[in-house]
Parts: C-alpha cells; structure tokens; sequence
C-alpha cells in the first residue's frame, strides 16, 4: 500500500521546495562537512560526562546531509510509520484502481512534499529512532551554515553547539534502548487509532467548534481534529518529547561553557531569533504544532533543570529506568509531582 503515496513526487517537490540553501564555496562546503561530523564525535564523552548515560560510541551512523537529504530520509522514515494507516484505508475500500492510484497518490505525494519542503529549511539535526538497527542522525549542514550566518555568531563554536543538542538525543536512544520501542508503539496505537471517515467528518467538526469557541490554544489542527483517546496518546508523546528535547537543551547549555566560549552569545542570539518569525512563519508553524516543539524545549529544560537542581542528575537519571518513570505533560509543567511519584 506504499503505492497510495507517490513518495518519489514527494521527495522530488518536497527539496524544490526547500531549495539548495546558501551559497558556499566547495572548500568551506567541505570543511563544514569535515567539522560537523568531528563535532558530533567530540559530543560523544562530553555528553557522557555530564549526563552519566552510557551509550556505546558509533553505534548509530552520523549523517551530514544536504536539504534534498533530510528530506528523503524524512520520506523514508514517513512510509514506514504510516504504512499501517495506508493499509488499513486501503482495506476499508478495497484496492484502487490504476487512475485513482496514480491521482491519489500523487495528491498526498504533494502534501507530503510541501510538508517537508517547509521544514526542509528549518531543521538543523535530528536523530531519527527509526532507522534500523539502531538508528542515525542527521546534520543538515546548509541550514546550519544560513543559521550561523543570519545569527552572526562564530561558525565553529555554533556547529559544536548543534552538535552537542543532536548527540545528545543519539545518547538518549542507544544508552536507553527501550526509548525506542516505546515511541514506536505509542504512535502505532495513535495510527491504529486514526479512522479517515471519521477525521474527515467528525474530525472537521471538532476542529471547526474548537477554532469558533476559541479553546484551540496551541494546539495543531490535527490535534483539534483528534478524538480523546488519540489526544491521550498525543499528551504523553508530548511529555516524552518536552523531556528528550529539554534534557538536550540542558545538556547542550551545560557542557557549553567549557568547550565553547561563545555560548551565551549564541543561546541569547538563537533564542531571540526563534522569537522573531515572520506573520506567515508563525501561521505555518501553528498549523504544523511548531510552536508547541518550542514549548517543549522550555518546558522541557525547566523540568530538568528543577529536578536536577533538586536531586542531582544521577537521581535525575531514575527517568530513563523506563517507561512508566517518564513524566506525564501534567508533569513537566510541575515537577515535584514528579518527584514525588517516581522518587
């Protein structure tokens, strides 16, 4: 049922969309390159040092790519976690035929492409859980070299920043490998949970009463469009992701002082900017949930940061022992609850 997503279109559209990024010499090009991978790689025992997680050196391959390849690897990562739900669409109506196949994935091909065209630009690193065996991470140099160009901030120290957030969530997987599994099974039910009549009608409806009555808060349309049950699932993938994406902001301010001396400059810098987006930016990333991603790195960092203010990192650490010490989106937002329940 890959067939219902033309995912050659998507990818086709999706780095025409995202464009080629800034101009650079193949020199400097090459020396990014160069520097991005040796800064993922000095992460490595900086990471270990400061958080006390343990994870084996190379076991997820590190990957500097350009924006045609977040993309494609994005596609890819897209075909296998929505296989189920394109399956079972398809058995709800049986087998299209060859001309609806072809109009109607190349329509959702389009979606996906603008979708990731957009955040194509956007994306400095991510680790991607997802890919076997143990996953990769991904670098997406041209838009690590526009962001330090745009900030004006010292182009060596930025890139062992970035280094520092993205390997510290490849340590966050390996070193606690049923992390993993978890978020593959919690999104598993969501999708399971997905009816498409249902999004379509009564989805629409809800979304619709939610916009009108002005409880959308900030949430996406996808989210105003869920069920209760699916807004379940979504309310503890939402506390897993503040706690990964916070501990990496934590972690990344932490060692920050002593290998990069121009860290306050760039945090003040960097934060200012994801303050600074543009009116269609901003309506862009509501739809998408983007901005509830930059809550949960708020979010996030504060939780870590009380409770290891608190109880010191190596207690801290009870939280990857599994998954029921993972905090609720109730408690990232209060953490002595937290505290209390798990400690």
């Amino acid at each position: 049922m890959s067939n219902m997503v033309d995912w050659d279109f998507a990818v086709t559209l999706g780095a025409k969309v995202a464009g080629d990024g800034p101009d650079i010499a193949p020199d400097a090009a090459a020396a990014a390159v160069t520097e991005l991978r040796e800064g993922a790689e000095r992460s490595s025992p900086l990471v270990r040092e400061f958080t006390g997680l343990v994870a084996a050196e190379r076991t997820a391959p590190v990957l500097v790519v350009d924006r045609r390849g977040w993309v494609q690897a994005n596609a890819d990562g897209f075909a296998t976690i929505i296989g189920p739900l394109a399956d079972k669409l398809a058995g709800r109506k049986g087998p299209p035929s060859g001309l609806a196949l072809a109009i109607g994935s190349r329509v959702t091909g389009a979606e996906v492409g603008l979708l990731l065209g957009f955040l194509g630009t956007k994306v400095l690193g991510q680790f991607d859980p997802f890919f076997d065996p143990t996953g990769r991470l991904l670098l997406v140099a041209p838009n690590i070299v526009h962001v330090e160009r745009e900030l004006d901030v010292d182009p060596h120290d930025f890139r062992l920043w970035v280094c520092l957030h993205e390997e510290t969530h490849r340590v966050q997987f390996t070193a606690v490998p049923w992390m993993r599994d978890h978020l593959f099974s919690e999104m598993s039910a969501l999708l399971d949970s997905f009816e498409p009549s249902d999004m379509l009608g009564d989805g629409l409806r809800r979304a619709s009463e939610a916009i009108r009555g002005g409880v959308a808060g900030g949430g996406s349309v996808v989210e105003m469009m869920s069920t209760p049950e699916q807004r379940a699932i979504m309310d503890r993938v939402t506390g897993v992701m503040s706690l990964l994406e916070g501990h990496a902001d934590v972690v990344m301010d932490g060692v920050g002082p002593s290998v990069i001396p121009t860290v306050e400059q760039i945090r003040a810098k960097f934060t200012k900017r994801r303050q600074g987006l543009g009116s269609l930016d901003r309506i862009l990333r509501r739809l998408l949930g983007l901005d509830a991603k930059m809550a949960q790195y708020r979010d996030g960092a504060i939780f870590v940061r009380a409770v290891v203010d608190k109880v010191g990192m190596e207690q801290f650490n009870a939280v990857w022992a599994g998954p029921g010490n993972l905090p609720s989106t109730a408690e990232i937002k209060d953490p002595d609850a937290w505290v209390a329940r798990v400690l």
